[in-house]
């Protein structure tokens, strides 16, 4: 498995059979290097978002139009996208579980906001989620944007996920010190990846304070289109 950060919370996950986007907010993003985009979106068999935000969703309709992959994820966004933009979708809800090749996604519980800009304001965009991602005999836990919740002891325990990628960079989600905290009492990570950080000097910049937090856990922060082996 391959795990490939794209700046900010986007990710190239390739696991099983499958090319998984997750939340690749590519344009406008200070982190990504433009120039590598089509590196960075090559092969993608499905683009998976945890909610509509414009830092997650923004390339998600252009991405799945160019590449012909399905979106994957909450069915009210799901639904509207496939009606207004008449492109693929896999709308499911937490608690489903859907079959993506032989890998299988989860959608959990996540616990932030979720709307998609207008002129007018936010638009309803369903509800925020995240997702266990199981392939190749791991688990990863993709936690979207979200705080510390009493949801996560029963994921811990249910869905036993190895490998966590946590937003962490404070302000608009839970901190370093919070998701340290996250994953020592609810979760027995193996590796965590943090990620909604050093995107804006308003979010943390290193993630020293997680690490000090998971003793015993390899804490691996991400550099952007380097591949981490899983």
């Amino acid at each position: 498995m391959n795990i490939i950060w794209l700046g900010h919370s986007g990710f190239r996950i390739e696991i099983g059979d499958q090319v998984l986007l997750v939340d690749p907010w590519l344009t406008g993003n200070p982190m990504f290097p433009a120039g590598r985009r089509a590196e960075a979106v090559s092969g993608a068999t499905h683009i998976l978002i945890t909610h509509g935000h414009g830092d997650h969703a923004g390339d998600a309709l252009a991405l799945s139009k160019e590449l012909s992959a399905p979106l994957v994820g909450i069915y009210d966004l799901m639904s509207h996208w496939e009606a207004s933009e008449g492109v693929t979708t896999v709308g499911f809800n937490k608690g489903g579980t859907v079959a993506l090749g032989d890998v299988a996604v989860s959608m959990v519980n996540a616990v932030h906001s979720s709307s998609l800009g207008s002129a007018g304001g936010p638009i309803y965009a369903g509800a925020e989620a995240g997702f266990m991602i199981r392939g190749e005999g791991r688990t990863v836990y993709v936690s979207g944007d979200t705080d510390v919740m009493a949801d996560m002891a029963w994921m811990g325990e249910y869905y036993t996920p190895d490998i966590g990628i946590l937003c962490a960079g404070g302000h608009f989600t839970m901190d370093m010190r919070a998701a340290a905290f996250a994953a020592r009492t609810f979760f027995d990570f193996e590796m965590v990846i943090p990620c909604h950080y050093r995107t804006f000097p308003l979010l943390a910049q290193d993630a020293e304070e997680l690490k000090a937090g998971l003793p015993g856990v390899t804490v691996v922060e991400p550099e952007v289109l380097e591949a981490i082996r899983a």
